[in-house]
């Protein structure tokens, strides 16, 4: 029986080059990303199904795949797919969630460590023969506003609040009581205004587009740093970059860009340019064992496809209105309300 053929876009392939090598009952090989280029390896290949990273698909790679192939996301963010798109071609859309929480709050902890420290500054400092000491801050007794209370956000907060003694506060509408939080609250402008470090974990979507704003961030205290391991899309980089350039807040450590690899919304206000900024390349979930556990769930999303487990699956467009039935002829019926 000839297996299932995956195509991975290149990147995610090598991140778990040996999953994927050796995954059993399917055929997985490194594909180009650009979406043209994929939906054309798609019909040269006659795959079955693909996992790909953050970039985004738009058209060409729903128009090539068959009704009850998969797009399986390699990550949980998922603004780079239609849903709606694929729902009415009849194509599953599927994350990965649960399996990095740990990575990325382990990163975004980090962010707040080497703010705190005056990490960055003083390493590039000592490479250049420089002898700068700087006193930095202890994180114990200082109040962490987490804009969003998932997965990622409890982690983060038990990390800060049990290992570092932060106070931490959620802005969340539902207000529940959760383990590592000082308290829950839905009044975003008050968290603020409380905060010495604020870090996003909500995602991207059209009612989040520059949800931190030039208004958001006025309410941040002057000392205040910013921490981005969610979405670039959610803040203003523009208005970010004129906070920080003024000194009206602190600082900002950001994992996530509004355009990646990264580049300027403004060729002037390029937030590479400030002392007040650390930058990473969106690496906040690629560990080793982040890595592994994410080409081993999208993997499995894709086996419960192929044995229509639609139940059991991680799907994005279940609520898109995405209909499944076996027809009596054996094919699957998927398509959109």
């Amino acid at each position: 029986m000839v297996s299932p053929i995956v195509l991975v876009t290149e990147m995610e392939y090598h991140k778990a080059e040996s999953v994927f090598a050796g995954a059993a009952g399917l055929d997985c090989a490194p594909a180009p990303e650009s979406e043209d280029e994929l939906a054309q390896a798609v019909r040269d290949r006659d795959a079955r199904h693909v996992v790909v990273g953050i970039q985004p698909y738009r058209k060409a790679l729903y128009e090539a795949l068959a009704p009850g192939s998969v797009i399986a996301r390699f990550g949980v963010g998922h603004d780079g797919v239609d849903k709606a798109l694929a729902t009415a071609r009849g194509v599953f859309c599927t994350n990965t969630p649960g399996v990095l929480d740990q990575s990325v709050a382990e990163h975004t902890i980090l962010l707040i460590g080497a703010a705190a420290r005056h990490l960055v500054p003083l390493a590039s400092g000592m490479r250049s023969a420089q002898w700068s000491p700087q006193a930095g801050s202890e994180l114990s007794g200082k109040t962490l506003v987490l804009i969003g209370a998932g997965r990622i956000a409890q982690a983060v907060a038990k990390i800060a609040a049990f290992g570092y003694g932060m106070q931490v506060v959620g802005v969340d509408v539902t207000r529940r009581e959760i383990e590592g939080f000082y308290t829950v609250t839905d009044d975003v402008d008050r968290a603020l205004a409380s905060a010495d470090f604020v870090s996003l974990h909500f995602p991207a979507a059209p009612q989040n587009a520059h949800y931190l704003n030039a208004a958001r961030l006025e309410r941040f205290p002057r000392q205040a740093w910013l921490i981005n391991t969610a979405r670039g899309a959610v803040v203003d980089e523009l208005a970010l970059y004129d906070a920080l350039a003024e000194g009206r807040i602190g600082g900002a450590a950001l994992d996530v860009f509004e355009r990646e690899p990264y580049s300027p919304a403004s060729p002037a206000r390029d937030l590479r340019t400030l002392p007040n900024v650390i930058l990473t390349p969106h690496v906040a979930s690629s560990t080793f064992e982040a890595n592994r556990r994410m080409a081993e769930r999208v993997l499995e999303n894709i086996r419960l496809a192929e044995a229509r487990r639609y139940d059991r699956m991680d799907l994005l467009n279940r609520q898109s209105g995405i209909l499944i039935s076996p027809e009596p002829n054996g094919k699957i019926d998927a398509r959109g309300n």
